[in-house]
């Protein structure tokens, strides 16, 4: 089957007792066993329920993986990741990525005995550099939060593979309808499904999803049970309600972030854009090879001689200044004091985020609005 089917159909049917089309919620926390040792598949909601796993099944089909877990939040998902690993291992992460899991990584993980190395993932080489004899895992964001940097997923995690380590891919930005890391040869790829996975800003949401049924997996299963970070039924019905359309709404996405991406090239008060589809971009062509759509987010360096950015967000009618991306409405934000404020600000800038930088998630709506609406608040005096 192909993406779109899959995203109907794969997982749904959980109702034998009256064929619903769609897969009903069952908000019950806890299962009637019919006999000590023997119940109908599930127990306790926190190990297994069944409109979860509907979700996970349909995620795991989505990325071409063996099986997947639905966990409450993006951070949950890379948090029960991370405990994988034990006291003492290493790992290898980009300096670019996004905030919240810099801060998790840097300033929370090192507590407990895990330690880390931010390097600009651009060139494997410096992956490849960075390794240690304790090094377990690569961890790989591509396109990176917020500036589009991408990263050589086959090379990464070849260079990985061949140094015994796991890894593992944060596919949020693209979905898995722009890019399958599993057939570039990570083992795990995460998700904030928040965010294009649902796609509405309306639940929050994670998944981790595996390429092999293996001990990783089973691992994975017993941390993410083991921690009780998996999602609640009725945000499992919201995120699997979402996923049926991703396909048709990344598309649409990616249709606005390319016509909004060339307007700001041309725009005066734009100093430079950040968009893996524009020829510009210097990863241009590592893009086309390794992604089958360039995606809905970009950003851009604003003149700050000209305009401010206090009077641009004040002027932007049909962007929300928001945090959160990947919604069916245009968001724009500010990473420096908003989605990267939690990066010590020398890591911020030794990853090219500066206060004169805006990321914007394109929505859906019609992409000549949406350069009329930016035009405009760009051209405000």
């Amino acid at each position: 089957m192909r993406i779109e089917t899959k995203s109907v159909h794969v997982g749904v049917r959980k109702d034998d007792t009256f064929n619903s089309v769609i897969t009903p919620i069952y908000p019950s926390s806890t299962f009637e066993f019919d006999a000590v040792g023997k119940n109908r598949g599930y127990d306790y909601t926190r190990s297994g329920n069944p409109t979860r796993s509907a979700l996970e099944e349909n995620l795991a089909a989505l990325e071409g993986g063996a099986r997947a877990w639905a966990t409450c939040t993006g951070m949950s998902a890379i948090t029960a990741t991370m405990f994988l690993l034990k006291p003492g291992d290493h790992v290898v992460a980009g300096h670019d990525i996004y905030g919240g899991t810099y801060r998790l990584f840097d300033s929370v993980l090192r507590k407990w005995g895990l330690d880390f190395s931010f390097v600009d993932m651009r060139d494997p080489e410096n992956v490849r550099c960075a390794l240690r004899p304790n090094t377990r895992m690569v961890w790989i964001e591509t396109p990176s939060n917020p500036l589009l940097n991408l990263v050589d997923i086959q090379a990464v995690a070849a260079i990985a593979a061949g140094n015994g380590c796991l890894s593992v891919s944060d596919n949020t930005f693209l979905s898995p309808v722009s890019q399958s890391p599993f057939a570039l040869g990570v083992d795990i790829i995460v998700h904030s499904s928040t965010k294009y996975i649902n796609g509405h800003s309306d639940v929050v949401g994670g998944v981790i999803v595996v390429k092999e049924d293996n001990s990783i997996a089973e691992d994975v299963k017993y941390v993410v049970n083991a921690l009780g970070v998996a999602q609640a039924p009725f945000d499992s019905w919201l995120v699997l309600r979402g996923v049926k359309t991703l396909k048709q709404r990344v598309r649409a996405h990616e249709e606005g972030a390319s016509a909004l991406a060339r307007f700001l090239e041309g725009h005066p008060r734009v100093t430079r854009v950040y968009y893996p589809g524009l020829q510009s971009h210097p990863q241009h062509e590592l893009a086309k090879r390794q992604m089958a759509g360039f995606g809905g987010m970009l950003a851009f360096e604003l003149d700050t001689q000209q305009i401010s950015v206090d009077r641009l967000f004040a002027g932007l009618g049909l962007f929300s200044l928001a945090e959160s991306l990947g919604g069916v409405e245009s968001l724009v934000e500010h990473p420096w004091t908003m989605s990267h404020a939690s990066m010590p600000e020398p890591a911020r800038i030794g990853a090219g985020i500066s206060p004169n930088t805006i990321r914007v998630s394109v929505g859906i709506e019609h992409p000549d609005d949406l350069i009329e609406a930016m035009g405009a608040a760009l051209d405000a005096v």
